[in-house]
């Protein structure tokens, strides 16, 4: 895995000087120029520190791999692809520890060399495989879930890319976030920080809602307005409208509450299937079944598109 900290510098000092270097066109994705370090056997074997084509390499600990892939709750039904995959740690983990399918994508040829020999020597290497790409111009469309493990601008160079993967996608960072797409879970291994983010469906523009009440089936016009996983809109009833509340999507799960015009608190908790989402509502401890039905294209979600330029020098002035 490509690991982008100086653990003897504080993190300030750390991004103001990655930064400096990666302006000057020095650090770049996983990709290690520094020539092959000599080893007895004559194999191939990185230097903790070398300089790559967007990041430097230094080994991840098992415990915090092992913590990365739990958290993205990785299954032998998953395909995961690690972007900047340095020696094929966390791929190789993932099929061995998981029995899961993935993929690292590593622009150094030594590095996927030595990944795919050590796939091999754990038995993994049918489900653990490796090839020689840039991540900006590669497609992990197929992944189930994303491991990473580098610098905030090139988080968001990603970010796009990265929403745009069907809903549910699990994508997991050690250390460094994806500026303003706050993450759904966070754990701390030690001094380190792991990320998690769940792709989230669309479920902005208008709805039409149905769910019973008590005289009889409900029509209510739903209006949505999302950003990332958090939405925020309006229930336009006969006489009133109202806010929704408690609202979230995760994956493609989404939750919102509303009181209707009799007072009640109605929870939804729905599954978004393109522009349908059918689910069931609780009040008063019953429940049944709504549904509801975009009227008119999606909008794009707020912060899909590609990220401005000055987003993470803004985040790391606050």
């Amino acid at each position: 895995m490509t690991f982008t900290d100086f653990p003897f510098l504080p993190r300030r000092s750390f991004l103001a000087r990655t930064g400096a270097v990666a302006a000057s066109g020095l650090l770049a994705s996983s990709a290690l120029f520094a020539q092959k370090p000599a080893t007895p056997g004559g194999a191939y074997e990185p230097t903790r520190g070398q300089f790559g084509k967007d990041v430097i390499w230094i080994p991840s600990p098992d415990t915090l791999v092992t913590r990365m892939l739990r958290l993205a709750a990785t299954t032998p039904q998953d395909y995961v692809i690690d972007l900047g995959s340095g020696d094929g740690k966390i791929v190789i983990a993932a099929a061995r520890e998981f029995k899961a399918q993935g993929k690292g994508i590593e622009y150094n040829p030594d590095l996927v060399e030595l990944s795919n020999r050590r796939a091999k020597a754990a038995g993994v290497d049918q489900r653990a495989q490796f090839e020689k790409a840039d991540i900006f111009e590669s497609d992990f469309s197929r992944a189930t879930v994303i491991t990473m493990y580098l610098l905030p601008h090139l988080n968001l160079k990603l970010r796009h890319r990265i929403l745009a993967l069907k809903p549910g996608t699990r994508v997991v960072s050690h250390e460094f976030r994806m500026g303003r797409w706050i993450p759904d879970e966070t754990s701390r291994v030690g001094s380190a920080s792991v990320h998690l983010w769940l792709v989230p469906a669309n479920v902005g523009g208008e709805w039409e809602l149905t769910f019973p009440e008590q005289a009889g089936p409900a029509n209510v016009r739903m209006t949505l307005n999302q950003t990332f996983q958090n939405f925020t809109g309006d229930v336009v009833f006969k006489d009133f409208s109202t806010a929704v509340r408690n609202q979230r999507v995760a994956g493609e799960k989404v939750h919102f509450s509303f009181t209707d015009e009799d007072g009640h608190l109605r929870r939804f908790e729905g599954q978004v299937a393109g522009d349908r989402i059918t689910g069931s509502v609780f009040q008063d401890g019953k429940q049944a079944a709504f549904s509801a039905r975009r009227v008119g294209a999606a909008p794009a979600i707020g912060g899909s598109g590609p990220a401005p330029e000055n987003e993470a020098e803004s985040l790391s002035a606050e």
